[in-house]
């Protein structure tokens, strides 16, 4: 799912029964491989319907409730008191991740690393509600108006980075979504419509780049997994990143390389200026890593079922961003 604006106001209030929106998502927002549905209006309604719930329950005022982000969860906030609902469907996959989630955010709010901070003002944890896991988070005013600069975002990312070293968190290698990015190129029946030589061309990419990276030698450490722009939040306090679902272990490199996918306007930040403000990164790592996450990207786009809005146009313009960076990693080597 999509992660930008989920902790502040969207561009637009939507009433609790409004469809799903399908604009065109930037490329971070497409790196999650998930296959559940974004939800009905039906459910979607029922979803703001337990997050007001659960907040009432607690004692906090709710009077209205407007959904900034709606796809397979929602984000809901809930005012006067201007708490940040993110609500998830029924079931254990969904309770688990809210829970994983939500206690990676607490340890690193703890250490005064720049993230979105759970509500403080009740209990962290995932409420339940009509069999929704709801968690409950500070609500903040977006900067409308502010530009992610690649000096900003590398020193945010210091930050979180050496938070992340602080906290004992067990996650997966980042050599896990690889493996099942493989599997699913390997499996004509999950990714029927993949062409042949494309086909070459992603398990070519996905092993070598795998396999290079893992073996670079370089040391690992707890990763955001995802920290492009739409899991960057700019605001008073500064960038705050948002959604640690995806966290995974392994080189820093493999983290700043998502911050380098186009945001929702097509902006870019400049791989040298990026590396030069984050000390030790491998600028050839970085490359490297980048080529790795859009084989990824294009591979989840292909899969059968696949439900991103306009996933057929990353299908193919994955492909095209997969060529080019190869291209220009060879001409460079």
């Amino acid at each position: 799912m999509t992660c930008s604006n989920r902790f502040a106001a969207g561009r637009s209030t939507m009433p609790a029964t409004a469809p799903v929106r399908t604009e065109l998502r930037s490329a971070g927002d497409t790196c999650r491989h998930d296959m559940r549905m974004p939800m009905e209006p039906a459910e979607l309604q029922r979803a703001v319907a337990a997050g007001r719930a659960a907040v009432s329950a607690l004692g906090l005022a709710v009077e209205g409730a407007d959904v900034v982000h709606s796809s397979n969860r929602i984000a809901v906030r809930l005012s006067p008191c201007d708490v940040l609902a993110r609500v998830a469907p029924p079931g254990p996959s969904w309770q688990a991740s809210a829970e994983f989630e939500l206690e990676v955010a607490r340890r690193l709010a703890e250490i005064g690393s720049p993230v979105a901070q759970p509500e403080p003002r009740v209990t962290p944890r995932v409420y339940v509600r009509d069999g929704f896991a709801i968690t409950l988070w500070t609500y903040y005013e977006p900067l409308s108006s502010a530009t992610i600069t690649a000096a900003a975002y590398a020193e945010a990312l210091v930050r979180l980075h050496a938070g992340m070293r602080r906290i004992e968190i067990r996650a997966p290698r980042f050599t896990d979504r690889v493996a099942e990015a493989e599997r699913l190129v390997a499996d004509r029946e999950q990714t029927p419509g993949l062409p042949d030589a494309d086909r070459e061309l992603l398990a070519t990419a996905l092993r070598r780049l795998g396999t290079g990276i893992s073996g670079h030698g370089t040391g690992e450490q707890l990763l955001h997994g995802e920290p492009h722009p739409g899991n960057l939040l700019p605001t008073r306090n500064g960038l705050l990143f948002v959604d640690f679902e995806t966290c995974c272990r392994g080189p820093v490199e493999f983290d700043i390389a998502h911050g380098l996918l186009p945001s929702e306007d097509g902006r870019l930040l400049a791989a040298e200026a990026v590396c030069e403000r984050y000390p030790g990164a491998d600028p050839r790592l970085v490359d490297q890593c980048r080529i790795l996450i859009w084989a990824m990207i294009t591979t989840w786009r292909w899969q059968r079922g696949d439900h991103l809005p306009n996933g057929s146009y990353w299908a193919s313009e994955g492909l095209n961003q997969l060529r080019a960076a190869l291209a220009r990693y060879e001409r460079d080597v």
